[in-house]
């Protein structure tokens, strides 16, 4: 077994309270490395096509890559995945903190929930042990009462806690799993079938060291690290955390305003995150092994209290809750994020499903006999907070809102579809595919819907940086313009999101400025194997077509790999520029991203491809 992992996962079946130990092997490890591998293998070959996301024949997944737990900065983070209740499709996140080290030093590098509990439980994990314990006293609780409990409860401050809260209980369909009460694995409802199952949380301790090949090495690219804390992006994320931007987003039309429908917000600063740290910033946290601890932590006492044990909003749900929304007072979101991480709701699809609904109510879609006398104008901050808890506890209008924006749309009835802004059912992040043109290929082709992570921001490569010279370690050598899609824009994003979804798999945080050079070196050290850049590559590919396969599987087709109308309609921005996206040019972007992927001109995966990838036996499943 190569170092940086134990060798086995944890098998938990929950219908049958069953639990038992599985042994990987090396060339399995190497072959799909961690995280959003381990995800895509276990989802593609053991689950029946077509089942009901939020059935028991779902399976949940927890894992962490080579690098989780180790002492490399940005390590702190596992994946969870399974087949999405949002999409119907390929579901996965990432969350950082400090549960998946801890998973990882309990002994386990991954755990397959399967089946369904007849009633509330959670499960302990601990130095190499696991056990299904009763839960009916936490069902109910929000996230903040259940860490607590269940600390108390095994007597060591020091357990993590994976968990749901109330939204995730009520099978909101974009619920997260929260971990630490501060980070989420957000995206694609995940927390949603973690309820499905009757599995309130999972609670990990471990006291096992995770050895590397080459322990020198690590400690000189951990020191080697602080080097790189005087980079530019890096300090700024020290000083700020995410959303320190509104301001130059707004100019250049990347801040979504009003449902994605807009180009004008009145005062981009009052939520910013400099407006933050002025303001109701108490502190600022990190995740293990990190010295950027770029995490906000808030404190609000009026009109609203919100508790700095729930973190703070980072950019994502400031522009999500905030702009979006029309709401620029920094107070409501705070307090509408607080209640995110409270009841494991995902920000960005919450602020979105309610810019939704805000758009519906102003266009007469939606009357105050639907709201329950709420007025949704858009920007109205009291509106905010009291539809974020309905979708929590879905109750009301919040109980269809908590179908997310596509099944919502398809409720509230057809004229309401224009403004269901989603991908594959998945909402838009807080990125406008109107300026990036590779992020809108980005946002259509992904397997989980519009994802902004594993994407690449056509701002980082239009002038020569840091984003520039890493890709010119692949062959990239030249800015490409924004504006372009042409062939050369879409061989720069097929590099960049192979290591994007490398990062995933080992579970590396995006946001660290390590080169492609410098992750070779870190697996090379952390594992003993003799790897290269090319074979690392390649591990992001193959989870890729994977993914795409289990796509194709549940009866996607290229006619999903697509984006809302709003978004090829122009959007002039404050600086006045109009920005626009163009529906044939997209389209033959999305076919040459095929022919370049391997793919037919339908966007299924050739035989020839998978044999490349050495996934042949993935043939089968299409």
């Amino acid at each position: 077994m190569p170092f940086g992992y134990n060798g086995k996962i944890l098998r938990v079946n929950l219908s049958r309270d069953q639990i038992r130990v599985e042994d990987l092997d090396e060339t399995f490890y190497r072959r799909y490395m961690g995280g959003e591998g381990f995800v895509a293998y276990f989802l593609l070959t053991e689950l029946e096509p077509k089942i009901d996301p939020l059935s028991p024949e779902n399976k949940l997944i927890f894992a962490a890559g080579p690098v989780t737990g180790t002492s490399i900065p940005g390590s702190g983070r596992n994946s969870v995945g399974a087949k999405s209740p949002l999409t119907g499709g390929f579901g996965e996140s990432e969350v950082g903190g400090f549960w998946g080290t801890e998973l990882k030093r309990a002994g386990f590098d991954a755990i397959i929930i399967e089946g369904r509990a007849k009633s509330p439980v959670y499960l302990w994990i601990h130095d190499g042990e696991a056990e299904v314990m009763d839960a009916h006293h936490l069902w109910g609780m929000e996230t903040g009462e259940v860490q607590e409990t269940i600390r108390d409860e095994l007597g060591d401050e020091l357990v993590r806690v994976a968990q749901i809260g109330p939204g995730g209980e009520n099978l909101v369909r974009f619920a997260c799993v929260i971990v630490d009460l501060k980070d989420a694995a957000g995206r694609t409802g995940m927390g949603a079938v973690m309820g499905s199952k009757n599995l309130k949380a999972i609670a990990v301790r471990g006291h096992s060291n995770i050895e590397a090949a080459d322990k020198s090495k690590m400690k000189d690219l951990a020191r080697g690290f602080m080097e790189l804390m005087s980079d530019s992006m890096v300090s700024r994320l020290h000083a700020y955390g995410t959303g320190a931007v509104m301001d130059s987003y707004l100019e250049s039309g990347n801040l979504p305003v009003n449902n994605f429908r807009d180009g004008v917000f009145r005062d981009p600063m009052a939520i910013d995150a400099r407006k933050v740290k002025e303001t109701v910033r108490v502190g600022m946290e990190g995740c293990f092994a990190c010295p950027v601890r770029c995490k906000k932590v808030v404190k609000v006492d009026e009109p609203w209290n919100v508790n700095p044990i729930y973190g703070g909003p980072e950019y994502e749900a400031l522009a999500a809750l905030g702009s979006n929304c029309g709401v620029d007072d920094l107070k409501a979101i705070c307090k509408a994020n607080e209640i995110c991480n409270r009841y494991s709701i995902d920000s960005i699809s919450t602020g979105a499903v309610i810019a939704f609904a805000m758009e519906c109510y102003e266009n007469g879609i939606l009357t105050d006999g639907d709201t329950g006398g709420l007025k949704l104008n858009f920007g109205n901050a009291e509106a905010l907070i009291r539809l974020t808890e309905l979708i929590g506890k879905r109750e009301g209008l919040g109980d269809v809102l908590a179908e997310g924006v596509e099944k919502a749309s398809e409720i509230i009835g057809e004229k309401s579809r224009r403004f269901a802004i989603h991908v594959k059912g998945l909402e838009v992040p807080m990125h406008e595919p109107r300026l990036k043109k590779a992020l809108a290929l980005g946002y259509a082709v992904s397997p989980t819907g519009a994802d902004h992570m594993h994407n690449l921001h056509d701002t980082g490569i239009s002038s020569w940086g840091r984003m520039l010279e890493d890709l010119s370690s692949l062959g990239v050598l030249e800015p490409i313009p924004l504006e372009d899609l042409s062939p050369r824009k879409i061989r720069a994003f097929i590099y960049y999101v192979d290591w994007r979804v490398l990062d995933n798999c080992l579970l590396l945080c995006n946001f660290l400025p390590w080169s492609y050079i410098q992750k070779t070196e870190i697996v090379r050290a952390v594992t003993g194997w003799k790897t290269t850049a090319w074979e690392l590559m390649k591990i992001g590919e193959r989870v890729t077509t994977m993914a795409r396969i289990f796509n194709v599987r549940e009866g996607f087709t290229k006619d999903d790999d697509w984006l809302p109308e709003r978004f090829f309609n122009p959007k002039d921005t404050v600086s006045g520029s109009r920005i626009k996206l163009d529906l044939e040019k997209l389209k033959e972007a999305r076919s040459v991203y095929y022919s370049m992927m391997g793919w037919d001109e339908n966007g299924v995966p050739e035989r020839d491809k998978l044999e490349e990838l050495d996934i042949g036996w993935a043939a089968k499943y299409i």
